[in-house]
């Protein structure tokens, strides 16, 4: 990768810390953000800044995309200004969680102009984007996959989970649902070992040594909720994003989710009550404020 000239489009909260990871392997970034305060981070990494989706897609071979929603993906892969009529780009790496319909249509747009789309969200969080340390669920035909591999061990461990766009972000959504499950069920049970007395960080040391344990309690729970930081790093409203896209695509296909629709709409109560900018730890919050009591390290 020394020396290649990619584009990365999304250099925000885990965009900006990819592209420092490029930067660090000595490709040149060309980088596009709608916040120009996300650009010009960027900048001052080293990247290139251009004006429009399709000034990155006019200047790399290799665009990686890592934005939050599946309209905008749709808006710069398809709209006046967008990747598909870029002159030099001839592969799309789509890092974002949009749910496997919107990548279809993705897909297919860019396939249409003779440019290849992979699906590949990642999982990891902040950290995971920093140390380069994040799962890359990916899913393209095999050759094109063995075309990007190395470059995607510089985020961290790509898994070929299929062939057709959308099967990773099947994979993600599913690991997605999981998180989420596992935080409001564990908010649940520490809060009510709080109501009756329990110490908290002895509850997690029990929990995490008995079947019990599971990402929220090992993970979460120390670094976030017990000091009351509430900061882990994973936004409301993208958590209730991505589990309202899996509930729906299990719904379209014939698969039921009773309790991914519980978890959904925890996360919709935490969102109204907290705001969609607000940490999914905030789960526990909402849990603590009915139950009056909260799940915090003693002194």
């Amino acid at each position: 990768m020394q020396g290649a000239r990619v584009g990365f489009i999304g250099v925000g909260r885990m965009g900006g810390p990819m592209t420092q990871r490029l930067l660090a392997a000595g490709c040149t970034v060309c980088a596009f953000d709608a916040s120009a305060q996300a650009l010009a981070h960027a900048r001052e990494l080293g990247a290139r800044a251009m004006g429009s989706p399709r000034e990155v897609a006019d200047a790399a071979d290799t665009v990686f995309l890592s934005l939050p929603s599946p309209d905008i993906v749709q808006r710069v892969c398809t709209e006046a200004g967008g990747l598909a009529e870029g002159a030099r780009v001839q592969r799309v790496v789509d890092f974002s969680t949009i749910g496997p319909r919107a990548a279809r249509v993705a897909a297919d747009a860019l396939h249409a102009r003779g440019i290849s789309y992979i699906d590949a969200p990642v999982s990891g969080g902040l950290k995971g984007a920093r140390e380069g340390t994040l799962a890359v669920m990916v899913a393209c035909p095999a050759d094109r996959y063995t075309a990007v591999e190395a470059t995607l061990k510089i985020f961290g461990k790509p898994f070929h989970v299929g062939e057709s766009a959308g099967q990773a972000q099947v994979m993600k959504l599913a690991n997605n649902l999981l998180a989420a499950a596992a935080l409001v069920v564990s908010s649940e049970a520490m809060v009510m070992g709080a109501k009756a007395g329990l110490d908290p960080q002895t509850m997690l040391d029990v929990v995490n040594m008995s079947s019990g344990r599971n990402s929220a309690t090992q993970d979460k729970f120390p670094r976030a909720i017990l000091p009351g930081t509430f900061d882990f790093g994973f936004h409301t409203g993208l958590s209730y994003k991505d589990v309202r896209l899996c509930v729906d695509e299990a719904e379209s296909m014939g698969v039921p989710m009773v309790a991914g629709a519980a978890v959904r709409q925890m996360l919709a109560v935490t969102q109204a009550m907290y705001g969609a900018d607000s940490d999914f730890t905030s789960i526990c919050k909402v849990v603590e404020s009915w139950a009056g009591v909260q799940v915090r390290a003693r002194s």
